[in-house]
């Protein structure tokens, strides 16, 4: 009898564990028990990566910038313009140069300067220095045709000194000339202060003034001359005209 009852209360609490069992079992499957740790981790798929080409090549949106190239337009803003700028400024043409390479001309007043400068040696001497203020070179021909004061006869000219070539002169450049004003032994006639001076220039052939006069100021106590008044040529260097 007590055998009996053993195997029963077996049985029962048999039954009851298979109950218990089977009711966690649907406890796990409908979400509402507990899961094991170490099994969830091993078992549960874990959330996808995005696809890396995902944002590469997705399209921009309406309207933007994104992804697009500068405007090669040089009249838009940025680079372009900048580089519009640039093509500009290199395509400015240079200022002009102005022509001093052309076929030389006579020199004569109106495209000089001259300056007569009384010298304290050689005595009784002056210097004329002739310079080019025009655009083109000049030639110097012959010797300068000077007239002191009121004086009616053009001096002569020391023929010893005459240049081995035309005095040339381009432009910036001087040509000199000396004048002996009197006699330093005092053998000289005819004697008087002078208190202007006008130089003509020769053309080519020598035998007459051309183009316009220069007046050169003297100094203020005027300067002596007397009939041994003397000019030389022409010279391109101030030791040459001084020399004579």
């Amino acid at each position: 009898m007590s055998s009996l009852r053993t195997s029963r209360t077996r049985l029962v609490a048999a039954a009851a564990t298979a109950v218990l069992a089977t009711l966690s079992l649907s406890a796990c499957n409908d979400g509402t028990g507990t899961q094991d740790e170490g099994s969830g981790s091993s078992t549960s798929p874990s959330p996808a990566a995005p696809s890396p080409t995902t944002a590469s090549n997705s399209p921009a949106p309406s309207g933007s910038s994104a992804g697009k190239a500068p405007s090669a337009d040089t009249g838009s803003s940025g680079a372009g313009s900048a580089g519009g700028a640039a093509t500009t400024a290199t395509r400015t043409p240079a200022p002009k140069v102005p022509a001093s390479s052309g076929k030389p001309v006579t020199c004569e007043g109106s495209t000089t300067k001259t300056v007569a400068a009384p010298l304290t040696r050689p005595v009784n001497h002056m210097l004329l220095t002739v310079t080019n203020t025009g655009s083109k070179s000049c030639y110097l021909y012959g010797y300068p045709a000077v007239r002191f004061g009121e004086a009616q006869a053009v001096p002569p000219v020391i023929e010893d000194s005459q240049p081995q070539a035309v005095v040339t002169l381009k432009p910036g450049e001087s040509g000199y000339a000396s004048v002996n004003l009197s006699a330093t032994d005092g053998s000289g006639a005819n004697g008087y202060t002078a208190k202007s001076l006008t130089v003509y220039f020769q053309g080519r052939s020598g035998n007459e003034s051309v183009g316009t006069g220069a007046h050169p100021p003297l100094p203020a106590k005027g300067v002596y001359v007397d009939d041994s008044l003397k000019v030389t040529y022409w010279q391109q260097s101030m030791d040459d005209a001084v020399s004579w």
